[in-house]
């Protein structure tokens, strides 16, 4: 989506140090953390809101959810919290897909 910042990142047309990339996703630093560790794990494939997901993205999710299991192993916390914020009034401020993975550990 052209302006959306998670695919300018995504693209590397805004420059981010990326902690994990695959071919389905990249995980980055939030700007404005939350928590001690807070990373944002963003899909490559721009879908707008948790509600906007289609059947046949649910393996997509998933693999978002198994790369935040791998970068708690990585980063040695032996806790976190999982986020998906649908909408604005939750708290959805970029509208591409990301989960949150937060610790104070």
């Amino acid at each position: 989506m052209e302006d959306c910042i998670f695919c300018k990142i995504i693209n590397k047309q805004i420059p981010s140090v990326f902690i994990y990339e695959d071919d389905k996703c990249a995980a980055f630093n939030d700007i404005h953390p939350k928590a001690k560790h807070h990373f944002l794990i963003v899909p490559k494939k721009h879908i707008n809101a948790v509600s906007d997901i289609k059947e046949e993205d649910s393996a997509l999710m998933g693999h978002l959810i198994f790369v935040a299991k791998k970068l708690g192993v990585e980063k040695k916390l032996d806790y976190y919290n999982l986020q998906f914020n649908v909408g604005r009034g939750a708290g959805q401020e970029i509208f591409h897909v990301h989960l949150h993975l937060m610790s104070n550990a």
